[in-house]
């Protein structure tokens, strides 16, 4: 399992609110099998195999250009562990413990 950030940025779009756009992309996500994800005030974590994560990366750059965007800027940060199962949510919790919460 990977876990991936992804942050897109629609330019050109006549109006500095991308919130439509990020809206569009969350109900890209709704459609991506295999896949879960969570929307952050800068980005959005997925996370799944690397094929399907690769599939929703692929519809996520797309979006805002189906949505009249002329330009899109998209960053990714992939993180692939395969010695042993984590998540998101365990990784946080890691944090937590070592901070003694």
């Amino acid at each position: 399992m990977a876990i991936a950030e992804i942050t897109v940025i629609p330019i050109g779009t006549g109006t500095t609110s991308l919130s439509s756009y990020v809206a569009e992309m969350q109900r890209v996500l709704e459609q991506q099998e295999g896949i879960s994800y969570e929307l952050t005030s800068m980005s959005t974590i997925i996370e799944g195999e690397l094929t399907p994560l690769w599939r929703a990366i692929a519809a996520l750059h797309e979006a805002p250009f189906l949505s009249g965007a002329k330009r899109v800027s998209t960053s990714v940060k992939i993180d692939d562990r395969r010695d042993k199962a984590g998540s998101s949510k365990q990784k946080l919790q890691s944090v937590q413990e070592k901070l003694g919460g």
